[in-house]
C-alpha cells in the first residue's frame, strides 16, 4: 500500500475552507476553477452525484491551479475513476474499509466521515487521522467535536454539513478543526447560469471570513 501524499491535506489546512460543488455540466468546470482561484480558494471538492463528476474533475485537475478532490464517494470503482481523473484528494460521507484502503493503494489522501468515537478509533486502526465530520450541524456541531477532540488529541476534523457564514468562526476556532466543508460559496443556480462574478464574490467573502477567524494560518 502506497503512503498517502500529505500535501493535499497540508494545503486544505492553509485554504481554511473546501467548497462542495454539485456540477451538472462539466462545460461549466473551468469557469468555475477560475472563480475560485480568482477569490483566492483555488480547491474544490466536486461530488459524485452527478453524471458530470468524473469529467468535472479532470477538466479542474488539467488547468494545475487548482486542489480538486472528489467527494461523495461511496465505492473502490469511483475512487478509481476519481483518481484517474486526478482528484488530489477523496471525500466519503462515511467509513469505509474498501474505500479507505482503496486510496492508500493509489496513494491519496482520504476523509472518511465519522460522528462517533468508534469511528473515529476505527479510522484510526486504518492509518486515517484526518476527518470528516458529517452531518455537522445535526451531530453535534462544534461542541462535538470539542468533545471528541478531548480523548482523540492526534484527530484533526473537517466539519461539512449545516456550516455557513454565521457559525464558520466557531468551527475554526477549535485547534482540532483542520479546514471546514461548505456549498454557500458555490450555489449550485449561480453555477448553472454561468455567474462567476457571484462565485469570485461569496469565494472573496469567504476567504475573509475565514482569514479573521483563524488568522493564524495562511494560503497560497
Amino acid at each position: 500500500m502506497t503512503a498517502p501524499d500529505a500535501t493535499a491535506l497540508d494545503r486544505l489546512a492553509r485554504y481554511h475552507l473546501v467548497p462542495v460543488v454539485v456540477l451538472d455540466d462539466a462545460a461549466r468546470a473551468d469557469g468555475l476553477a477560475a472563480a475560485l482561484a480568482a477569490g483566492g480558494l483555488p480547491v474544490a471538492e466536486i461530488t459524485f452525484r452527478t453524471a458530470a463528476a468524473e469529467e468535472s474533475i479532470r477538466v479542474m485537475a488539467a488547468r494545475g491551479d487548482v486542489l480538486v478532490g472528489a467527494g461523495t464517494v461511496l465505492t473502490i470503482e469511483q475512487v478509481d475513476r476519481a483518481v484517474a481523473a486526478g482528484a488530489g484528494f477523496v471525500v466519503s460521507p462515511g467509513l469505509s474499509r474498501a474505500v479507505v484502503e482503496r486510496c492508500g493503494e493509489h496513494g491519496v489522501p482520504v476523509l472518511p466521515g465519522v460522528v462517533t468515537a468508534t469511528e473515529v478509533q476505527a479510522a484510526l486502526e486504518l492509518g486515517v487521522s484526518t476527518v470528516k465530520f458529517f452531518p455537522a450541524g445535526t451531530s453535534g456541531g462544534a461542541k462535538a467535536i470539542a468533545a471528541l477532540a478531548a480523548p482523540f488529541g492526534g484527530v484533526r476534523f473537517v466539519p461539512t454539513g449545516g456550516v455557513g457564514p454565521g457559525n464558520l468562526a466557531e468551527y475554526l476556532a477549535l485547534p482540532s478543526v483542520h479546514a471546514v466543508g461548505g456549498s454557500w460559496m458555490v450555489p449550485r443556480d449561480a453555477i448553472a447560469a454561468g455567474n462567476w462574478t457571484a462565485v469570485r464574490e461569496l469565494t472573496t467573502e469567504a476567504v475573509a471570513l475565514a482569514a479573521t477567524a483563524r488568522p493564524d494560518r495562511w494560503t497560497e
